[in-house]
């Protein structure tokens, strides 16, 4: 199991469109992926669960895989964090 705390740098957070950017990122992988914020853990391949977070922008919060492909999952979803979710 892997875990690493990341920080929302775009402007409007882990809302709509960042939001369905990282679940579709998410499904690309078998292992198990949690984003946990505060005291809550969702499952972060569910759109309602991570828009359930409410993560503003500039706000801290921990991206949780395990299974197979975590080490590929885990580099996956923080890059495309801090390139503020834009494709390359």
């Amino acid at each position: 199991m892997l875990i690493k705390e990341v920080t929302i740098k775009n402007a409007i957070g882990l809302y709509a469109r960042p939001a369905t950017f990282f679940i579709q990122k998410a499904n690309e992988f078998k292992c198990i992926v949690y984003l946990e914020y505060g005291s809550k853990r969702v499952n972060a391949k569910s759109l309602l669960g991570v828009l359930s977070l409410g993560i503003a922008s500039g706000e801290k919060m921990n991206i949780i895989a395990d299974g197979d492909d975590e080490n590929d999952a885990m580099s996956a979803l923080v890059s495309m964090i801090e390139k503020d979710f834009k494709e390359e």
